[in-house]
């Protein structure tokens, strides 16, 4: 049983439960009948993939403790594919659950031999993703869109945006400048059906109110002063491809209507036209700004803020990405010393200290720039604070000694591996520990060289 791939059962049907032991006999089948058990089997077991019951004791005819668990076991396991069954509001969970982070969803009553499809294919897309994986430690490689990054909080972003790129559904990316919404944006049509059409970017912040609508719909010969030529729009110029509409909390009102009519008709008229103009495009926006806030406030249409939040990913700043400021520094460092032909090779230690503890309020795009100024202002081989322009922060500790304990150990893990580039024996050797050790560690925090 040992060489079988293991699967997760999450069911408090008993009689269902022995049913789908008996229908998985070719893999490893461990069974589960509440969040508590799930959760032990999760740390004992590792399974690649996992079937969840969204209606689990305590609340079995509601959904609440199956969502609980999702997220706990996403949480302990980001790459753990979960396809989650529920008759609970079938649609509605199943857009609930994949924007939560689960891979798939099937509706009860489960249909054996179209679930097991389901998880021979979860199965192997694991497999591929840990090939990947291993193939990353070898050399140099990035994520979705190129999006570097080893903490859970991202993965789980990144994870869910994988898997609605195939669905044919509008995305709305939130979370504050520079957390990298365009790359995640660009990572979404690449890994879609529509990565062979264009990708179109609009910044509807940085465009002028009175020629934001030339620029999404396109204009006809004559339609205005200085109209000289017909010229399409972006939303005609992402045809079969995608549109992402970065700071759509800018776009005024009246624009607004006429970007619900198109969502709801998919068609257009350039400014001055009188024709109706099919276009098949995606839409992807996204904006730093608090939606609902604006839905409550009348300034923006609660209508096409439905439109264009079918699913609705929120984006955690770089301060929230455990270790993820080392491992982008070192990133940066080693981009910007070989485009500037620069002899910087590293990180001075109250430079790591001080990435470590600034609260990085400009995230990912201010710790790109400060690299930069780094590298060029560097004097030595090393890249210290001064460089950087950086003092140490100070943060409250939390409370929770195991809570602190562990952040600690995760933080200064991949401080380790980033600064020895992700070798298990140079790590080992900064961190005092032997090699099993950190092996051990690597597997109780979920972390990859």
């Amino acid at each position: 049983m040992t060489d079988k791939p293991k699967l997760l059962i999450i069911e408090d049907d008993l009689g269902l439960q022995r049913q789908l032991r008996w229908a998985y006999e070719g893999y490893s089948v461990v069974t589960a009948v509440d969040r508590t058990t799930a959760l032990d089997a999760i740390r004992a077991e590792e399974p690649a993939v996992v079937t969840l019951d969204l209606g689990l004791p305590p609340d079995p005819d509601g959904t609440s403790e199956g969502f609980a668990t999702l997220a706990e076991i996403l949480r302990l396991k980001p790459d753990t594919k979960v396809i989650v069954a529920s008759g609970h509001g079938a649609l509605e969970s199943a857009r609930q659950a994949i924007a939560d982070g689960a891979w798939d969803f099937y509706a009860k009553p489960i249909d054996i031999d179209a679930l097991g499809l389901i998880v021979a294919r979860a199965f192997h897309v694991h497999a591929l993703e840990a090939e990947n994986r291993r193939l990353a430690a070898r050399g140099s490689s990035t994520g979705l869109g190129g999006m570097i990054t080893a903490s859970p909080e991202m993965l789980k972003v990144t994870r869910t945006i994988e898997r609605v790129a195939g669905a044919d559904v509008s995305v709305m990316l939130l979370g504050a400048s520079g957390t990298g919404k365009e790359l995640l944006a660009r990572g979404l049509h690449d890994a879609s059906p529509r990565a062979k059409g264009a990708f179109v970017a609009i910044n509807c912040a940085a465009i002028p109110e009175t020629l934001l609508e030339s620029e999404l719909f396109g204009h006809e010969k004559g339609a205005f002063t200085g109209a000289v030529k017909t010229t399409e729009g972006k939303i005609e110029q992402a045809q079969g491809g995608t549109l992402f509409l970065d700071e759509i909390g800018d776009v005024p009102l009246p624009l607004q209507v006429k970007l619900l009519r198109f969502l709801q008709e998919r068609t257009i008229e350039r400014i001055g036209g009188r024709k109706a103009i099919s276009v098949d495009t995606r839409i992807v926006c996204a904006t730093h700004q608090d939606v609902d806030a604006m839905v409550a406030a009348g300034s923006f249409r609660e209508d096409l803020y439905y439109r264009l939040a079918e699913i609705v990913v929120r984006i955690p700043s770089l301060a929230e990405r455990s270790g993820d400021a080392a491992l982008l520094a070192q990133h940066f460092l080693k981009v910007y010393a070989a485009s500037m032909r620069s002899g910087v090779t590293g990180l001075a230690p109250d430079a790591r200290a001080a990435i470590a503890s600034w609260p990085w309020p400009g995230n990912v795009r201010e710790l790109e720039n400060r690299m930069k100024r780094a590298v060029i202002m560097a004097e030595g081989k090393l890249v210290t604070a001064a460089d950087l322009d950086l003092a140490e922060g100070h943060e409250e500790p939390p409370l929770n000694l195991r809570a602190a304990r562990e952040g600690a150990d995760r933080a200064t893990i991949t401080q380790a591996l980033a600064r020895a580039e992700g070798n298990i024996s140079n790590t080992a050797k900064l961190l005092g520990v032997s090699r099993p050790t950190l092996y051990d560690l690597l597997k109780s925090y979920d972390l990859h060289a």
